[in-house]
């Protein structure tokens, strides 16, 4: 009798044990994911990007950052995304026209300045590109930038537990996959929201600007460069000539490279301003090296006085989001 009771015990608490995960089951499953709110500045426009397909969370957030900063996602481990989008240059390549990649080969564009890109819904200077859980994929592949495969960079990735654990953490399970490398990407860029400049603070009723920089902004505003740039986030997301001729060495058409149609000849997609005194040079191609070459090529359809000149480099100037490009939270970890 005696032992019968301490069977059926022993049996009880085994039993237990396996229905309720006392022991490791509980502890190791993965936890859910934590919520990230995105910083949506008062008073913009609403976002285009869908984030309910891609929901932002810490874990994606931080594994994506991870991923930016990796060079194993290039073929030779030396070009990550970071190495062309440079935090302290806005996340554009510092004093380049275009960037450098694999095999001692360069880009045919310079690499736009990364940030609010939720409000975008096409990408690259041709907007060739109509996601940005896509667009990382061309980077990736083109064979003058990070030359490399996808099998190849998701068969890198998963040798790695560290990966593994990140993917779980951010996902669910460990598998890593094209889908899951893409969206946790994603979720790292959509955080590099602009919208904290001298500029935003004026307009926030935070801070005011001085004589120059006030100026600055009736000449911004008398030229019509809104027209183009619109505010808050100085650009219209259009595809514009600006009167650039075409670059012999690069033969680049632009938009009519994904249209097929002439009316989009030497057509880009207009950049935004923000930190346009950190992130030079411009245009397509890098080939202005200086604002005042900007200023010199709108001269002949913007006339523009020495003066006007100094005064809207003045109001450029607190386009500057020095919070942004110093956040260590969107640096390398």
């Amino acid at each position: 009798m005696k032992t019968g009771t301490i069977y059926i015990l022993f049996l009880a608490v085994f039993l237990s044990t396996i229905t309720t995960g006392t022991g490791c089951n509980k502890e190791d499953s993965p936890k859910s994911p934590t919520a990230l709110d995105f910083p949506m500045p008062a008073g913009w426009p609403e976002t285009s990007y869908d984030f309910a397909s891609n929901p932002l969370t810490n874990e994606g957030f931080e594994l994506g950052r991870k991923l930016f900063f990796d060079g194993r996602l290039s073929k030779d481990g030396n070009f990550p995304c970071a190495s062309c989008h440079q935090p302290f240059a806005a996340f554009a390549t510092f004093e380049h026209d275009l960037s450098h990649g694999f095999n001692n080969q360069f880009t045919l564009r310079n690499a736009p300045a990364l940030f609010n890109l939720a409000w975008h819904s096409e990408f690259h200077h041709d907007g060739g590109i109509n996601h940005l859980d896509l667009q990382p994929l061309a980077p990736l592949t083109a064979p003058n930038e990070m030359a490399e495969t996808i099998p190849s960079v998701i068969e890198k990735l998963s040798a790695d537990p560290a990966y593994q654990q990140g993917f779980a953490k951010a996902f669910g399970t460990p598998e890593i996959n094209t889908a899951r490398l893409t969206k946790a990407l994603s979720q790292y860029m959509l955080m590099l929201v602009s919208a904290s400049s001298k500029y935003d603070r004026v307009k926030q009723g935070k801070d005011v600007f001085n004589v120059n920089e006030a100026a600055g902004y009736q000449v911004f505003l008398q030229k019509k460069c809104n027209s183009c740039h619109a505010e808050p986030l100085f650009t219209n997301l259009a595809y514009e000539s600006n009167g650039l001729p075409l670059n012999p060495g690069l033969n680049d058409v632009g938009r009519m490279r994904i249209t097929g149609s002439s009316a989009d000849s030497l057509k880009f997609k207009v950049p935004s301003l923000r930190n346009i005194m950190v992130s030079f040079p411009y245009m397509h191609d890098g080939r202005l090296w200086d604002i005042s070459d900007v200023y010199e090529h709108y001269n002949k359809t913007i006339p523009l006085s020495s003066v006007e000149r100094g005064l809207l480099t003045e109001f450029f100037k607190t386009l500057t989001d020095s919070a942004f490009i110093n956040n260590p939270r969107l640096g390398q970890p």
